[in-house]
């Protein structure tokens, strides 16, 4: 591959005051973005667009949702307002219908906070155009994989692959009044589980995600890992780009695949 060929990325994108308050993670996003070459488009999996169909947001310039509840109104005054891109979501959806995915375009749905919330800090600029891409909840962790595969072309067209998630997402664990709280011993298992699985290349290990250790206690429900599964689909040569916990529980790694 060429030196300008884009990786893929996890990102775990954690509470909505992220885009408040960075902590680690706002400025390892800043630094992952400088050393990149500049996009010619994003393309995103958010844990925050579950959907029945696979779906792909072929709008022209999606608002920026606010989809939460209970947080400073200063959260609610921001906007992402990067373009979309209709004619590379229509190559998009032709992608995924060759590779067997019966893939709808959805010229209407706004964009979560698993989107913009990263990009934010990555790209502050909004001037990159972003697709989002759904997270159909009736798919299998192996049938996520396959859609990263089959976008990972797009990689070579500098145009970035993003699955964003959490790697852990408990919020009833979490210490909401203490970011620095101690880390427990199943959240930093699981995770610890998944990054020799996925540095030893043993993806299978990951995609056979219901026996890994802990894992309903890190994920009662599964929306927030399953990006992770289509981040995996868009590279085979695994990286750590930043690893931490916030809140004790909240894992906010980010990972690469090239």
């Amino acid at each position: 591959m060429n030196l300008q060929t884009l990786p893929g990325l996890f990102i775990s994108h954690g509470s909505p005051m992220l885009a408040l308050n960075p902590e680690q993670v706002g400025p390892a996003l800043a630094r992952l973005s400088t050393n990149l070459p500049k996009p010619q488009a994003i393309v995103v999996m958010s844990a925050h667009w579950e959907s029945r169909s696979l779906e792909v947001n072929t709008g022209i310039r999606p608002e920026t949702w606010h989809d939460f509840r209970g947080f400073p109104e200063e959260l609610y005054q921001i906007r992402y307002p990067a373009p979309g891109q209709p004619e590379l979501a229509e190559e998009i959806l032709q992608l995924l219908a060759n590779a067997g995915f019966n893939a709808h375009a959805n010229s209407t749905r706004p964009r979560d906070h698993g989107v913009w919330m990263p990009l934010l800090h990555m790209y502050p600029e909004a001037d990159i155009p972003v697709i989002e891409v759904s997270l159909p909840m009736h798919l299998q962790a192996a049938d996520l994989y396959k859609i990263g595969q089959t976008l990972a072309v797009l990689r070579e067209r500098q145009i970035l692959l993003i699955g964003s998630g959490s790697i852990t997402h408990n919020l009833r664990e979490l210490s909401w009044d203490n970011q620095h709280s101690a880390v427990p011993e199943w959240a930093s298992t699981f995770r610890n589980y998944v990054v020799s699985k996925l540095a030893h290349q043993d993806y299978d290990a990951v995609l056979d995600w219901p026996t890994i250790p802990y894992v309903h206690r890190n994920h009662p429900t599964i929306e927030h890992l399953a990006p992770l599964f289509f981040s995996m689909g868009t590279g085979h040569r695994f990286s750590i780009v930043h690893s931490s916990f916030t809140m004790g529980a909240l894992g906010m790694d980010i990972y690469r695949f090239d």
